[in-house]
């Protein structure tokens, strides 16, 4: 299994698909899947049978999982960089290969 290195709550933006362009939060990682639900990104019309949690039913617009390879990394400037990892005195931590800054 590889290492993703998307985490959930990590600002990301989609550089390739019909999203290609636009950013948002992760919401969740799926890890056997190597996909990863972004906030507000790939929205997909779903059919809901009504159920004690949503009596209406109907149909509800809901994020639909993208493929990590998708996605980039933004910085805290705003641009979209890779991801590399390296170790700080004993811990391992994630960095901007673009600015090298600590993620």
């Amino acid at each position: 299994m590889t290492k993703l290195k998307i985490k959930s709550g990590d600002t990301v933006k989609v550089i390739a698909g019909d999203h290609k362009g636009s950013e948002g939060k992760v919401l969740q990682v799926l890890i056997d899947k190597n996909k990863a639900i972004v906030e507000g990104v790939n929205l997909v019309k779903k059919h809901m049978k009504p159920s004690a949690q949503n009596p209406q039913g109907g149909i509800v617009e809901k994020e639909a999982a993208i493929h990590i390879s998708n996605l980039s990394l933004m910085t805290s400037k705003g641009e979209a960089t890779r991801v590399g990892y390296r170790m700080e005195g004993d811990k391992k931590v994630r960095f901007s290969k673009k600015s090298n800054e600590v993620i």
